[in-house]
């Protein structure tokens, strides 16, 4: 190799670049001591909590055994006994094992007297509506209910006309109360 390439020179051939001359400099350099622009093996930050010995104990520990049901932790659990971070045991188990962290939430489980109670207050709501309405009404076990309700004015909102038409018997009993005073 007769030509030496210097960074000078190749930011001169190739102005419209913009490449830094400290950058080129790094990377002629780099390439004349190990022939390639690659990384080394083994170079880098070492991966220390995502091993395989880590991934298999997450793995043991978040799901629940075949034999043992409801043996299952939390990631705050797992991560308390093996003395990984919580972060990477969330990492693990997201990338490596492909599973999704859930919350566990109370849910209600209704009784016989509970069942009887939702068909009564059922019962008792569909009284209020009319007859020709009551086939478009049904109900879910989703949510306790009652036959009254409490109020939230933050939801009451209706439209101008809405408020026009409410007002309405309001506004023309004052009128005839100010016609009256006027006469």
């Amino acid at each position: 190799m007769g030509t030496h390439y210097t960074a000078k020179r190749f930011i001169d051939e190739f102005p419209e670049k913009g490449w830094p001359k400290r950058g080129v400099n790094k990377l002629l350099r780099k390439l004349r001591v190990t022939g390639t622009v690659e990384r080394r093996p083994g170079s880098g930050r070492q991966c220390s909590a995502r091993t395989e010995e880590n991934v298999e104990t997450v793995d043991d520990l978040v799901l629940s055994q075949e034999d043992k049901p409801q043996t299952h932790r939390t990631v705050r659990e797992i991560s308390q006994e093996t003395g990984i971070h919580r972060s990477y045991v969330s990492w693990i188990i997201c990338k490596d094992l492909c599973l999704k962290c859930f919350k566990r939430h109370h849910a209600q489980e209704l009784t016989d007297g509970n069942c009887a109670a939702r068909m009564k207050r059922a019962k008792l709501l569909l009284q209020k509506f009319p007859q020709y309405a009551t086939d478009s009404v049904f109900f879910m076990d989703e949510k306790v209910f009652l036959v009254a309700s409490p109020d939230n004015r933050q939801n009451d909102q209706c439209t101008q006309n809405e408020i026009c038409l409410h007002f309405l018997p309001y506004l023309l009993n004052i009128c005839r109360k100010f016609e009256f005073l006027i006469s």
